[in-house]
C-alpha cells in the first residue's frame, strides 16, 4: 500500500508538469468504480493519451490501478505515457459501443505504474512538439503538398510521433514521411482529422462563453444536419448556425430529442381547421409550449389566432365528424417584436444622473 502511495503522488506531480491532456477533458463518469467485484470481472482498462485518443490495455500484473492514475503502456514501437480513465466491466461496455471486438483488436499491456523517471522522459519529448510542429508545416510547404499540420504529438518515451493533418483531398505523402523521419530521427505516423477535431484539439471559447464542447468532454462527434435548427424553429443563418470549426454547432443535436417528442403531440401543419367563420391554416408551432398558430390566409400572416394542441385536436376531431365550431377561441398573437420606448433603449440610461443642487 505504502508503494502505491508513492506512486499515487508521483502521479499527481507528473501530470501536473506534463500536462498530458493539454484540452482538459472532464472526467468519465464510472458509476461502477465504488462496487469491489468491478475490477474482478475483467483486467481490460482504458487510458486516455492526449486529447481525445485513447486505448484498451490488459492489466495482467494487476497491477492497484483506479481513475487517475499515469501508467506507462506497451506501444508500436516502444512504450507510452497515459491516464486511465475507465476500468472494470465498463471498458467492456465502451469498447462493445465504440464497435471494437476484443478478440481481433489487438490489446497491448500495461508496464508499470509511472515513476517519475517516466514523467521526466515524457516532459522532454512533449517540449519538442510545438517546435517540431512549426518545422513540420514548413517541410510540407516546400513540397507543395495540399494539406495542415493541425498538431504533433510525442509518445512518452520520445520515439515515436503521430502527425495530424487536415486536407480536403487525397494527399500523397510518402515523400513527407522520409523527410520527417531523417529531419526529426523518429519514428513518423501521418493520421488525417476533420475540422471539428482541430478544433477540440486547438481549444476555444464558444458564443455562450464556455469552453469548447469538443475540447472538454466530448469524445465523439456526432454528424449534425440542419434538420436539427429546423425542428427547433432556430433562424437558418449560417454565422449563428455554425461553430468555431465552420461546421454545424455540435450543440444543435442537444435538445432535438426533446423537440420530437414535443412535436409528436402537435396536429399535422397539413390539416387545416374548418370554423363557421373561416377556414385556418398552420402558421408556426411552439413545441415546448405545446400551442399552434394558424391564419386565415394560406399565403400570408393573416388574423394569426394561437391555441393550444389539445383545443386543435378536439376542432379536428369535430371536423371529422362533421361538424364546425363558431370559433377556434383562441388568443390572438401578439407581436413579439421590440419596441424601444423612451428612457428604455437610451443606452445612456445607465449613466448616472447629476444631482442639481439648489443655493
Amino acid at each position: 500500500m505504502k508503494k502505491y502511495t508513492v506512486a499515487n503522488d508521483n502521479n499527481q506531480l507528473g501530470a501536473a508538469a506534463t500536462k498530458r491532456n493539454s484540452a482538459h477533458m472532464l472526467p468519465v463518469s464510472d458509476w461502477l468504480n465504488d462496487l469491489p467485484e468491478n475490477t474482478q470481472l475483467t483486467d481490460l482498462i482504458e487510458v486516455q493519451f492526449k486529447n481525445t485518443r485513447k486505448g484498451y490495455f490488459h492489466n495482467s500484473q494487476h497491477l492497484p490501478l483506479e481513475k487517475g492514475v499515469t501508467v506507462v503502456v506497451e506501444a508500436n514501437p516502444g512504450q507510452d505515457l497515459g491516464e486511465v480513465v475507465l476500468t472494470g466491466k465498463l471498458v467492456e461496455l465502451q469498447m462493445k459501443k465504440n464497435n471494437i471486438d476484443s478478440s481481433r483488436y489487438e490489446v497491448r499491456q500495461v508496464v508499470r505504474i509511472a515513476t517519475e523517471q517516466d514523467f521526466e522522459r515524457a516532459r522532454q519529448a512533449h517540449a519538442r512538439e510545438q517546435e517540431t510542429m512549426i518545422k513540420a508545416r514548413q517541410l510540407a510547404k516546400s513540397l507543395g503538398l495540399e494539406m495542415k499540420i493541425g498538431d504533433v504529438e510525442y509518445q512518452g518515451d520520445g520515439t515515436k510521433a503521430i502527425f495530424y493533418y487536415i486536407a480536403d483531398g487525397r494527399v500523397d505523402f510518402r515523400q513527407l514521411i522520409k523527410v520527417y523521419a531523417d529531419t526529426f530521427r523518429i519514428r513518423v505516423e501521418m493520421k488525417q482529422i476533420g475540422a471539428r477535431q482541430e478544433a477540440g484539439r486547438i481549444g476555444g471559447t464558444g458564443p455562450c462563453g464556455r469552453e469548447l464542447c469538443c475540447s472538454t468532454w466530448m469524445m465523439n462527434f456526432s454528424s449534425v444536419g440542419t434538420g436539427a435548427a429546423r425542428i427547433q424553429n432556430i433562424s437558418p443563418n449560417p454565422q449563428k448556425l455554425a461553430g468555431m470549426c465552420a461546421k454545424l454547432k455540435c450543440c444543435l443535436n442537444y435538445e432535438v430529442p426533446v423537440y420530437e417528442d414535443a412535436v409528436k403531440l402537435l396536429p399535422s401543419r397539413h390539416i387545416e381547421l374548418e370554423t363557421k367563420d373561416a377556414t385556418w391554416y398552420f402558421f408556426s408551432s411552439d413545441p415546448l409550449a405545446k400551442t399552434v398558430t394558424y391564419s386565415s390566409d394560406p399565403q400570408h400572416a393573416g388574423n394569426l389566432t394561437t391555441l393550444s394542441a389539445a383545443r386543435a385536436h378536439e376542432i379536428i376531431a369535430m371536423n371529422r365528424r362533421g361538424e364546425k365550431p363558431d370559433t377556434l377561441e383562441g388568443t390572438r398573437a401578439v407581436s413579439t417584436e421590440i419596441g424601444y420606448q423612451t428612457g428604455h433603449g437610451d443606452v445612456t440610461r445607465f449613466d448616472k444622473k447629476k444631482k442639481h443642487h439648489r443655493r
